[in-house]
């Protein structure tokens, strides 16, 4: 079975205004937001199995933040190399060629830890490996969107992405903890294999359309990452959108290095404590998602922004002075919605800033910003918290969290490509 590629058809003017759901009104966007979603289910069961079974092998709060920070510094050593080869190949073949390549390493993964050979420099050595599959996977994902949709429906399917993560981040660790629990700590990597293999059928199955030619002369590889950086430093939209990101990825990041030491700390605290707080935070993802796209328009996404960083904050600090479940919960599900408002509406400026030509290296660039800040509070915050107490690491970045937004109020999100960028022919 194949599913063809309908939105050249598509991209003639839709008087209706697209609604929330009309992405789905095309197959392949369908198709393949069904098995990313599996995938995310998968993948956050992995993130949850690999966080739980650190705090098994080491007591450091450095150590433990280190496997969120081996996860996410791949990106940033990587993105750029995996943009510009994103914007050179045939997406489809790449991205199944490196599907097939994570499912490698993610069933190595699970079989280490089945038969009791993992250590903790082992596992981060395999959150690395995981990391870097995901640095090489993202430009072309990303940039696989406008592929799979016309233009003005781009917006939404940008937000049901983000809420197919959040469906996942739900999901994905209520069951991890659950299998951990009843199971063993190899049964989420080896749910994580499984939806790899989703993921490559459906990329199998997809026929896109024929991309239109560009009259854009061929670039040495070298010379086609340095475009891509001279267009970021020339793209004051895009310049904005990182300034905004780093803001709020520093101090943020502080949260998922340090929650599988607060889940530990809590009475009870066990694995399925830990997948249902992990839990919390993709329902309160799920909920953002649903009513970002109404708030935006009322209030722009500049103070949308702001304010769900704001709330992300105010997650982190009753995260820090949480004394039991109950509460934990409640800053959990909080830590969702913030996220997500923010993640998205930065994921949205970066797109918006972007030509189609240069979409996946600019989106590269963005990635880079976006997990680099991640890697370093991640590593940052941990040894504030072995210093401290994990506690007071939290209450700290949501202090700093807060204290970015008007410092960074000048960068203005959703400016779009102000002037044309593209490079003149040789």
């Amino acid at each position: 079975m194949q599913i063809p590629d309908q939105t050249r058809r598509a991209h003639s003017p839709d008087p209706a205004r697209p609604s929330a759901w009309s992405p789905f009104r095309y197959p392949a966007f369908s198709l393949l937001w069904t098995v990313t979603l599996i995938s995310n289910i998968g993948t956050w069961m992995n993130d949850v199995g690999a966080g739980w079974l650190m705090t098994e092998l080491s007591h450091s709060p450095s150590e433990i933040a280190l496997v969120q920070a081996a996860t996410t510094a791949p990106v940033f050593l990587f993105v750029l190399l995996a943009g510009a080869l994103a914007d050179r190949v045939d997406k489809r073949r790449y991205l199944i060629g490196m599907n097939l390549m994570v499912l490698l390493v993610v069933t190595a993964l699970a079989i280490v830890t089945a038969t009791g050979l993992m250590s903790a420099r082992l596992l981060l050595a395999f959150a690395f490996a995981l990391g870097t599959g995901t640095a090489f996977m993202a430009p072309a994902m990303q940039a696989l969107v406008p592929m799979l949709v016309p233009r003005e429906h781009l917006s939404p399917a940008i937000a049901l992405n983000s809420l197919g993560v959040k469906i996942g981040r739900a999901v994905g660790p209520i069951v991890a903890g659950v299998l951990i629990s009843s199971i063993g700590l190899a049964s989420p990597f080896i749910a994580s294999a499984i939806g790899t293999m989703a993921i490559v059928a459906a990329l199998m199955m997809w026929r896109p359309a024929p991309a239109p030619p560009h009259h854009l002369p061929a670039e040495p590889f070298a010379e086609s990452i340095l475009t891509g950086l001279r267009h970021a430093a020339h793209n004051d939209a895009l310049k904005a959108t990182l300034l905004r990101a780093f803001g709020f990825f520093s101090f943020a990041s502080a949260y998922w290095a340090l929650l599988p030491l607060i889940a530990r700390s809590l009475p009870g605290g066990s694995a399925s404590l830990y997948g249902l707080l992990l839990g919390a935070v993709g329902a309160g993802a799920v909920i953002g998602a649903l009513l970002l796209p109404r708030i935006r328009e009322k209030v722009g996404i500049n103070r949308l922004t702001g304010g769900g960083t704001i709330v992300a904050a105010t997650a982190m600090l009753l995260m820090g002075l949480a004394w039991g479940s109950v509460p934990a919960i409640v800053a959990a599900l909080l830590a969702g919605f913030g996220w997500i408002t923010v993640l998205t509406s930065l994921n949205l400026s970066a797109q918006m800033a972007l030509a189609n030509w240069v979409r996946a290296r600019g989106l590269s660039v963005a990635l880079m910003v976006f997990y680099g800040s991640m890697a370093a509070g991640a590593t940052f915050w941990g040894q504030v918290a072995s210093l401290s107490s994990a506690r007071l690491a939290l209450v700290l970045a949501a202090g700093g969290a807060v204290m970015a937004i008007p410092l960074t109020r000048r960068a203005r999100l959703g400016q779009g490509e102000g002037r044309d960028l593209t490079p003149p022919m040789g």
